[in-house]
């Protein structure tokens, strides 16, 4: 299975592919393993700047394949589907990259959870997102209700989760769940290079030290920005990003 899903490695970023277009890209267990062990490399890369994620033909994912965790008993999902999907999410989330959703094309269910994982989300014209679950008799298993909440707020939220009912990309850039929306393929893969350009110019240390920040908003964070600025000033790359500034050049970052 693990052909399902792809990685392309480009030296500074990486693209996450899910590769099982014939079925939505939809995940089974082997690969929600797959994601989180190629997950666990990239977070160890001092080279990578940015990490995408896309899914391969005409949908983003359209969740979990039910033929992996519908005859599951409760220990089973649990133990199997549950517990690896959030843990596989949670170190996604947790990457000191950015990670940016390619929504090429619908992205339901656990498709949804995998791309709020990310930090940004770009959405073909002509995608939909939404969490169907209600329609099965499940909810959101892989803390998407609280991912979607955190992110679009609990009355949309509700909205989305309650009524089952997929919105389209537009909406979704009302509603803050996408960061632009894409007319076409060529248009998407514009914004793709211009992100990339900026992602990988930026200083990674900053990149990663926003990434915690965000990760802990609900904690009193005031001692904790302040170490970590206090940090950040006495790195290689805040002296070369304040000498640039001055000698008005780009900054050349070493991740130190």
């Amino acid at each position: 299975m693990s052909e399902q899903v792809v990685l392309e490695h480009r030296g500074t970023w990486a693209e996450i592919i899910l590769d099982r277009p014939e079925k939505g890209n939809s995940l089974t267990i082997p690969m929600v393993q797959r994601l989180g062990a190629l997950v666990g490399e990239l977070a160890a890369d001092r080279e990578l700047r940015v990490v995408f994620l896309r899914g391969r033909g005409r949908f983003f994912c359209t969740g979990g394949d039910i033929g992996s965790w519908g005859r599951l008993t409760p220990h089973e999902m649990a133990r199997d589907w549950i517990e690896p999907g959030i843990a596989m999410l949670r170190q996604l989330a947790a990457l000191p990259q950015p990670v940016v959703a390619l929504i090429n094309g619908h992205a339901l269910g656990g498709g949804l959870e995998l791309a709020m994982a990310a930090d940004l989300r770009i959405a073909l014209e002509g995608a939909r997102l939404g969490m169907p679950e209600v329609n099965l008799g499940m909810i959101p298993a892989w803390m998407g209700v609280r991912r979607l909440a955190e992110t679009i707020g609990v009355a949309r939220a509700r909205q989305m989760a309650l009524l089952g009912w997929p919105i389209t990309a537009r909406e979704a850039l009302d509603y803050g769940l996408v960061n632009a929306v894409a007319a076409d393929e060529a248009a998407l893969e514009q914004l793709v290079s211009e992100w990339r350009t900026k992602l990988c110019a930026n200083a990674p240390i900053s990149m990663s030290s926003l990434k915690a920040m965000f990760a802990g908003m609900h904690r009193n964070e005031d001692h904790y920005h302040a170490s970590v600025a206090a940090h950040l000033v006495a790195t290689e790359d805040c002296r070369e990003g304040v000498a640039a500034f001055l000698e008005k050049r780009p900054p050349v970052f070493m991740n130190r």
